[in-house]
């Protein structure tokens, strides 16, 4: 029986999941996956946004801002469980982003990308400036989730390490299948038909409008939850998560792996997490490194790393 496209998208994640412990010599590298996994959700919203639907958004970090703020303010002043306070910046982000999405979407090209960025910058000025509510540059503890403990009382063992290493990649795989499942849907069809020419899909029936500000509110959820695991996995948060380098990143992560593809976008993911962790010599250059595989992957490789390998290999086998 031959798979489908979903499924070995899904075979493939989870046995990178499953298998790669085996090789890691410390527990250090547990952490360095489960980061990779949690910029792995934020792409895979970028993936929706810009893959599918072809908008461009430079302040997508605010949103992993919100989602991170919230679960680490709302246990605090309203007792919430960190669980329910990652949904509620979940539902804060979908709403600010409903609200924010309405006017900016009406712009194109980078008129669009600066309304975005404006966004992300005011979020991380906001997380700075109010110290008497979010620590300011300082930062501020986040309560633990709990979920650890509960499962070493039915017997399985892990280490906070461990944990947070299955447990961001089993977020990873349930985004992935969510993405996927999108892709396939009328809905993700008609993203597409929008990502190729609104013009073209408005004179078939597709509310591009509404169809925009869809992506554009999924791909603030999906880098909510982003920022509440990597808020919940560190215990700790500063503004530095919602700033502006960060929005940057996630672009970038995206552009470099395959914006459309989902494999293509958490390859890219996975390549710029490890490679400050590789490269430490070119850690004060971050922002030049950046900017040097954006232009390259746009010149040599326009529709990212996996997607062009991919091609050119099926051309070599035709």
């Amino acid at each position: 029986m031959r798979l489908t496209t979903k499924q070995t998208t899904l075979l493939v994640l989870a046995l990178l999941i499953a298998v790669t412990p085996f090789f890691f010599p410390s527990s250090y590298y547990f952490r360095v996956g489960a980061l990779l996994f949690v910029n792995g959700v934020a792409v895979l919203g970028i993936v929706i946004l810009t893959g599918f639907a072809g908008q461009i958004s430079l302040g997508h970090a605010g949103f992993a801002g919100i989602g991170a703020y919230a679960s680490a303010l709302a246990p605090a002043h309203l007792g919430l469980h960190p669980a329910l306070a990652a949904v509620l910046g979940a539902v804060l982000s979908a709403l600010i982003a409903y609200a924010v999405g309405r006017p900016i979407l009406r712009l194109r090209g980078y008129y669009l990308a600066v309304a975005s960025l404006g966004f992300g910058i005011l979020v991380s000025m906001v997380l700075s400036n109010e110290a008497w509510l979010t620590g300011g540059p300082d930062g501020i503890a986040v309560a633990d989730l709990g979920l650890r403990q509960a499962l070493k009382g039915v017997g399985l063992d892990l280490s906070t390490a461990e944990f947070w290493y299955f447990f961001c990649g089993f977020c990873l795989m349930v985004g992935a299948w969510l993405v996927l499942n999108l892709h396939a849907s009328p809905t993700g069809r008609a993203l597409r038909a929008l990502h190729g020419s609104e013009i073209a899909a408005s004179t078939v029936g597709v509310d591009v409008a509404r169809l925009k500000l869809q992506a554009f509110v999924i791909s603030a959820v999906f880098a909510s939850v982003s920022g509440s695991l990597l808020a919940l996995q560190n215990k700790f948060i500063t503004p530095d998560v919602a700033g502006y380098m960060h929005s940057i990143e996630l672009v970038t992560m995206a552009v470099l792996g395959g914006a459309g593809s989902v494999l293509g976008a958490i390859l890219g993911a996975g390549i710029l997490t490890l490679l400050p962790q590789v490269l430490t010599v070119f850690a004060e250059y971050e922002q030049v490194m950046l900017g040097l595989v954006m232009m390259l992957v746009m010149i040599f490789l326009r529709d990212g790393l996996l997607p062009s390998l991919v091609r050119q290999f099926s051309g070599r086998g035709a």
